[in-house]
């Protein structure tokens, strides 16, 4: 992305839900952890070019501990002789809080199943709010050359720079709104370039798809796009499979806004450029999203490899030897079997004559 053409804003999305907990779990061997650190080694290959060509570095790698990120980007700078300036962000940490939340009378409730937090068993082991673009903002107006987020929306890494970039209000919400959308869209990297698209007789240049851009104007539309001589395709139809890509409705919430999906127009405006407007906004909800994790146990797989003859009886064989040598196949929450059969009479090759016994445990 910094060496295949002009940006302004290089951003990075490290945390899926799942990523909170491994990230935690790192935390439990390493108090100084729990950021994604793969960021550092890539940070290190480009950090000199995006402070020489004035490109911030917005992301999220932060995790659990974006402080002790900071640290990391700071000691890798002074090794390599520059001097960024370094922010970074948090207030989502709600753990410490958890109990007086509740206390106060916040239920806390699944957004799926409406059980109350008090209700659930075990003990949580994260709780990190969704914070909006606003604390991107005011680190990159102060002069920041790298933003370190904890867990914001996915959307506030461009939602963020753009309000910076083009001075919007908190109450912009037609512009915030096409923000997110531009956001939601790039999220997920090469998904909006083809990697996510079903009619793939439509994607001719089958070469790695090049990473997707947003740019976006004062007015919160935008083109997506991607660098010139990388794979893939930007089309309505890669953007569309992005752009509704989890999402519940048409009415998208936001820390910053509410995005309507409906008002949406995608056109194609050259090759591999797609215009998104027409984008309306609404004030956002009045409550934050919180990802909370629980340890819930395990679920381990194993496959076993079965050939030749006789296969429904060895697998029989084998399952009653594994659950025998286990304790019992009672002792799990849940047991799952499946003979995925691939094997043939009589076959000439050692790959056609397996079938493979998959056994997963709870």
């Amino acid at each position: 992305m910094v060496e295949g053409g002009p940006i302004d804003v290089l951003t990075g999305d490290y945390l899926a839900e799942l990523t909170m907990l491994i990230l935690w779990k790192a935390q439990q061997k390493d108090p100084s952890a729990g950021y994604a650190r793969t960021v550092l080694t890539q940070l290190e290959h480009v950090l000199g070019t995006c402070l020489d060509r004035g490109i911030k570095i917005v992301n999220n790698a932060g995790g659990l501990n974006p402080a002790g990120l900071v640290r990391e980007f700071g000691a890798l700078a002074e090794r390599l002789g520059l001097h960024p300036k370094i922010a970074y962000v948090t207030g989502d940490d709600l753990l410490p809080r958890l109990d007086s939340l509740l206390a106060s009378g916040q239920a806390l409730a699944h957004t799926d199943t409406g059980q109350p937090l008090a209700e659930a068993e075990g003990k949580p082991v994260t709780a990190n709010a969704y914070l909006g673009g606003w604390g991107i903002t005011e680190a990159l107006s102060a002069g920041a050359d790298i933003v370190v987020c904890p867990r914001v929306t996915d959307a506030s890494l461009v939602t963020g720079p753009a309000a910076w970039w083009h001075g919007w209000g908190r109450e912009d919400f037609d512009q915030l709104a096409g923000a997110v959308v531009a956001g939601h869209v790039i999220e997920c990297g090469p998904q909006a370039t083809g990697g996510n698209y079903s009619f793939l007789d439509e994607i001719t240049d089958r070469r790695y798809p090049g990473f997707p851009i947003a740019e976006v104007a004062a007015d919160g539309s935008s083109v997506i796009t991607k660098h010139p001589d990388t794979g893939g395709l930007v089309s309505p139809g890669t953007v569309t499979a992005q752009l509704l890509y989890e999402i519940a409705g048409p009415g998208y919430a936001n820390p910053d806004v509410v995005a309507h999906f409906d008002t949406v127009t995608l056109e194609q405006e050259g090759p591999d450029r797609v215009r998104v407007c027409g984008t309306r906004g609404s004030p956002p909800p009045a409550t934050a999203k919180v990802a909370i994790n629980f340890l819930g146990g395990y679920r381990n797989t194993m496959t076993l490899v079965l050939t030749g003859l006789d296969i429904e009886e060895k697998a029989a064989w084998a399952e009653q030897e594994l659950f025998g040598i286990l304790g019992g196949r009672e002792q799990f929450a849940e047991v799952d079997v499946r003979l995925l059969r691939f094997d043939r009479p009589d076959a000439p090759t050692n790959e056609q004559a397996t079938a493979h016994l998959r056994i997963t445990v709870k």
